[in-house]
């Protein structure tokens, strides 16, 4: 008799079915995910909503290093043996999370080739985002770093139509995502805005236009 083919994974439903270890959470403005010193035991997965990743000095001061969108993973440092959590993961607005427990993680890796290409190729993007934000702070103004981080939030838009930043984020964490004050991430919008690069009242529209500020030497 004929050995029956194995059914292809599929990644999408994986990711939405509560099972073996799964499980979703939703999560209001400023809920906690992890603390910053937790035990590292899980790989998280944004549905929904945003998820901001701040770390904390000795000394108190604060530092988003990562706003996630849906379709990312965070927390993967415990499957290097990560044995606490490095930084404080909470939502950004209202939010949908899956918790995949470290075990099922190393299974479904293990098992599943699909899945394992899939997680690869978000490392890959994470690696080189990471570098390109390395390369920003060090060298670029935090005009152009602010323009940068509007043009990923949406997407640098599509077919030159303005795309609408959601959830909202506010001037306080992108002013912490760059590295400077409120009241210049606040003077800087006020500039994009005059110019025609953003909308914004009560949401925020970025243009393609946009890039040009990250492009002008």
């Amino acid at each position: 008799m004929a050995r029956k083919a194995k059914a292809t994974f599929d990644t999408e439903a994986f990711l939405a079915t509560v099972n073996h270890g799964r499980k979703i959470s939703i999560l209001a403005r400023d809920d906690i995910v992890f603390q910053q010193g937790s035990p590292a035991d899980a790989v998280y997965y944004v549905r929904r909503g945003a998820i901001k990743v701040v770390v904390t000095s000795t000394q108190g001061r604060e530092a988003v290093i990562a706003i996630l969108k849906p379709g990312e993973f965070f927390g993967e440092g415990c499957l290097i043996g990560q044995p606490r959590r490095l930084a404080t993961a909470k939502a950004v607005a209202k939010s949908e999370v899956m918790r995949l427990a470290k075990a099922e993680m190393v299974r479904v890796l293990h098992t599943e080739p699909a899945f394992g290409e899939y997680f690869m190729a978000h490392l890959l993007t994470r690696n080189s985002r990471v570098e390109e934000d390395l390369v920003d702070q060090l060298f670029n103004s935090s005009e152009k770093r602010l323009a940068r981080t509007l043009l990923l939030l949406s997407n640098l838009g599509k077919e030159g139509a303005p795309q609408q930043i959601i959830p909202k984020i506010s001037q306080e964490t992108l002013a912490e995502i760059i590295g400077t004050t409120r009241p210049r991430v606040n003077a800087f919008m006020n500039k994009f805005r005059k110019m025609g690069f953003i909308e914004y009242n009560g949401d925020l529209k970025v243009h393609s236009s946009l890039l040009s500020v990250v492009l002008h030497d």
